[in-house]
C-alpha cells in the first residue's frame, strides 16, 4: 500500500515523497480508522484525505465551511485530471439536482459539500445510492463549541455517519486546543479513532512583536530590510486602499484586496500577486484562505487579531517553502483597548438580538413562517445603517444567530459564473456554422473547460475575454445570447455577501437562544482576546513557546528566532553603554528607531527610555521615527 500511495502522489502532484506525518495519516484513513489529523497551516492537509480517496474504489465526501476553499480545491483537482465538484448553500436547485444525480452515477471522485447541505432532502435521498469510500471533515475545529469558528450545521455530520456506518472519517484542522481535540472526536462519534499530530512548531517562521506609534513608517522599514513577497493584514477596507497607495508612492509594488471588490478585480489582483507581478498585497482577512503561495517572506499585522487561532493561520501563510520568513505584529498603545472595544464592548444581549432578528425579517421582506433554506444578497453595512444598529454589535448578533442555527452568513461571498451546454455536439456544430461570430467563443470554452455538457462548470469571463482579446462586457453579452438561443444555461456570478436562512422566520417572542450558550460565547471570546493580549505583552518568554503551549504542545527549548529570544540571547552591549552605542551608530548616518531597537537587542522599553534621555540632553534629534546626531 505504501508504494501505491506514493505512486498516486507522484502521478497527480509530482512530489517524490510525503511530508512529515502525511503518510501515517493517509494509511490510517485507508485502513478504515477514524482519524483526527492536526497539521499546521501549509502542512498539506488536503493531500491527507485526497490520496486515500484516490487509492480506493468509490467517491469521497468532503465537508468544508468555506466556499472559496472548496472551489479552490475543486479547481486544483480538476487541473490534475481528477473529477470533483462542490455544492454549497448558494447554488440553485436545478444545479444541485444534476450534481447529485451525477454523483450517484459515479461521475465524480470527490463531492465537496458545505455543512448546511447535509440535511438537504435531495442529498439524503441520493446518498444511499452513492459509493462512498471516505468522509473527510475539513476545518474540523468548526464542529467544537470551544473552537474559534463553531458552526452548528457541522453537528449534523454524526447523523450522516449513522447512514454510512461502514465509512470511516478523517477530520483535519490546523488549529485546535486540547479541549477542542476531545470535543471533535466526541461530536464525530469516533469509534476506533486515533489522533495524529504534527508539531505546530515552525522553525523557519520568526515571530515578532513591534510596539510603536508609527505603524506605517515601521512597515515600510520592514519591507525595505526583508525582500520578497508579503501580506499586510488590516481589518478596515478603507485602510487597505490607503496603505497600498502609500506604499506605491514610497516605491513598493503593492495592491489591496478586500471582500467588497468585484470578482474580476479579485481574480486579477490575486493572480498578479501569486505570479510576483505585485510584491505586497494589503488585505482584510478575506485574503489568504485556499491560496497556496509558498514564497511569502513577510506577514505583517497592523491590528491585533481576534484570537491566537486566526493569528496562527494568517502568520502561517509565510514561509510555506520552509525558507526563512517573518511574522510581525505591529502594536500601538491603543490597540488593546480597540480590540476589547471591538468584541467585548459590542457583545449583544438577548433583547438586542431579538430586535435585530425582527429587523432582518423586515429587511428581507419575509412573512412569518417563510424563508427556510433561501439565500439572499446581504450587505451588513447597508442593513446596519438602515436600522441604526452599531455595525460590530450587529455582526456579533448575526454570528450568535448562526451558532443557534437560524442562519448562515457568508461574509464577502463570491460565487463564480457557471455554464452548462444544453444541446449535443451535433447541434453545437450546426449552431457554429450558422453563427460564425460565436465560433471562437464556443471553441475556447471547450478548450478551456471540461465536462460542459455534463455539469454546471465554473468559468471566468475575465479570463475568457483576455484569451479572446476582447472585453468582459462583450463576453457576458455573448453568453447571455447563447442562453437566449437555448444553447447554454448561464448563471452569472454573485459578488455580494449572502445570508442563508436555515429556519423559517419565527415570531420574535419565540426566538429561542440559550442563555448558557450566550454566556459561554462571551466567556470564550474574552479568554481568546486575553490570550492575544498576553501574547503581545509578554516580553520574557519565547513567542513560539507561548503559541505551542496554547495548542497543548510543550517545547523544551526556546526557538532562538523570535524578538524575545534574539533580545535574550544576542544582547550585543550592556545597558550602561547604550548612549555610547547610539552616538557611534548615528556618526555613520541617520537611522530608524525600529532598526536601532533590533540592532541593540535590549528590549524596546530600555532603548526608547535611552532615546528620550538623549533627546532631553540635546544629543540627538528625531523626525518621524528617524534619528540623527546633533553633536
Amino acid at each position: 500500500m505504501k508504494n501505491e500511495i506514493l505512486q498516486i502522489l507522484k502521478k497527480y502532484w509530482g512530489y517524490p515523497a510525503f511530508r512529515e506525518s502525511q503518510e501515517e495519516i493517509i494509511l490510517s484513513a485507508i485502513c478504515g480508522v477514524d482519524t483526527l489529523a492536526l497539521l499546521p497551516t501549509g502542512g498539506g492537509k488536503s493531500i491527507c484525505f485526497q490520496v486515500p480517496v484516490l487509492a480506493k474504489d468509490g467517491m469521497g465526501i468532503v465537508v468544508s465551511p468555506l466556499i472559496a476553499l472548496m472551489n479552490d480545491q475543486v479547481r486544483q483537482l480538476k487541473s490534475r485530471g481528477i473529477s470533483a465538484v462542490a455544492i454549497s448553500s448558494s447554488i440553485g436547485a436545478n444545479e444541485i439536482d444534476l450534481i447529485l444525480e451525477n454523483a450517484a452515477n459515479g461521475l465524480y471522485k470527490f463531492l465537496y459539500l458545505s455543512p448546511e447541505r447535509l440535511k438537504n432532502e435531495m442529498f439524503l435521498a441520493r446518498l444511499k445510492r452513492m459509493n462512498i469510500n471516505l468522509l473527510a471533515i475539513d476545518e474540523a475545529h468548526c464542529i467544537s463549541q470551544w473552537g474559534y469558528d463553531f458552526r452548528p450545521s457541522y453537528l449534523q455530520i454524526s447523523e450522516i455517519r449513522e447512514i454510512l456506518p461502514q465509512v470511516s472519517v478523517i477530520a483535519l484542522t490546523a488549529t485546535a486546543t486540547p479541549k477542542v481535540v476531545d470535543d471533535i472526536q466526541e461530536k464525530l462519534n469516533f469509534k476506533n479513532g486515533q489522533l495524529i499530530q504534527k508539531s505546530f512548531y515552525r522553525s523557519n517562521l520568526h515571530y515578532n512583536i513591534l510596539k510603536t506609534e508609527q505603524k506605517w513608517t515601521n512597515t515600510l522599514d520592514i519591507l525595505k530590510r526583508i525582500p520578497g513577497s508579503g501580506i499586510i493584514y488590516s481589518r478596515n477596507r478603507k485602510n487597505t486602499v490607503e496603505i497600498s497607495n502609500w506604499l506605491q508612492k514610497c516605491g513598493v509594488s503593492a495592491d489591496y484586496y478586500h471582500a467588497g471588490l468585484s470578482s474580476t478585480e479579485r481574480e486579477r489582483k490575486q493572480d498578479e500577486w501569486i505570479n510576483n507581478k505585485i510584491r505586497i498585497i494589503v488585505s482584510t482577512n478575506a485574503f489568504g484562505m485556499g491560496i497556496d503561495k509558498p514564497d511569502v517572506r513577510t506577514v505583517i499585522h497592523l491590528e491585533l487579531p481576534d484570537s491566537l487561532e486566526s493569528y496562527f493561520q494568517e502568520a502561517g501563510r509565510g514561509g510555506r517553502d520552509e525558507e526563512k520568513a517573518y511574522s510581525v505584529v505591529i502594536v500601538d498603545p491603543s490597540d488593546v483597548d480597540r480590540l476589547k472595544g471591538r468584541y467585548l464592548d459590542n457583545f449583544p444581549d438577548l433583547r438586542f438580538i431579538r430586535r435585530l432578528y425582527q429587523a432582518l425579517g423586515n429587511y428581507l421582506q419575509l412573512a412569518l413562517g417563510s424563508g427556510e433554506n433561501q439565500s439572499f444578497d446581504f450587505e451588513i453595512e447597508e442593513f446596519s445603517k438602515q436600522y441604526s444598529f452599531p455595525l460590530l454589535k450587529a455582526f456579533q448578533s448575526l454570528k450568535i444567530l448562526e451558532r443557534e442555527s437560524y442562519l448562515s452568513l457568508n461574509d464577502g461571498f463570491n460565487q463564480t459564473s457557471k455554464i452548462l451546454f444544453k444541446v449535443d455536439r451535433t447541434a453545437i456544430y450546426d449552431y457554429q456554422l450558422r453563427n460564425p461570430s460565436m465560433d471562437a467563443l464556443i471553441k475556447l470554452l471547450f478548450r478551456s473547460y471540461g465536462g460542459l455538457e455534463l455539469e454546471y462548470t465554473s468559468i471566468s469571463e475575465w479570463l475568457i475575454s483576455k484569451r479572446l482579446n476582447s472585453s468582459k462586457g462583450k463576453v457576458t453579452k455573448a453568453l447571455f445570447q447563447l442562453q437566449k438561443q437555448g444553447i447554454i444555461e448561464y448563471l452569472p456570478g454573485k459578488e455580494k455577501s449572502q445570508i442563508i436562512l436555515l429556519k423559517p422566520r419565527a415570531k420574535t417572542d419565540f426566538l429561542t437562544i440559550s442563555d448558557a450558550n450566550l454566556k459561554d460565547r462571551f466567556e470564550s471570546l474574552k479568554e481568546k482576546i486575553q490570550s492575544v493580549i498576553d501574547f503581545v505583552n509578554i516580553e520574557d518568554l519565547c513567542r513560539s513557546k507561548i503559541l505551542l503551549k496554547y495548542f497543548g504542545e510543550e517545547k523544551p527549548e526556546d526557538c532562538g528566532n523570535c524578538d524575545v529570544c534574539r533580545r535574550n540571547s544576542k544582547s550585543k552591549i550592556k545597558k550602561g553603554e547604550i548612549e555610547k552605542f547610539i552616538l557611534k551608530k548615528l556618526a555613520e548616518g541617520e537611522i530608524q528607531i525600529s532598526q536601532l531597537i533590533e540592532e541593540l537587542d535590549l528590549g524596546q522599553s530600555a532603548v526608547i527610555e535611552q532615546i528620550r534621555t538623549m533627546l532631553d540632553k540635546g544629543l540627538i534629534d528625531e523626525n518621524d521615527g528617524l534619528l540623527k546626531r546633533i553633536i
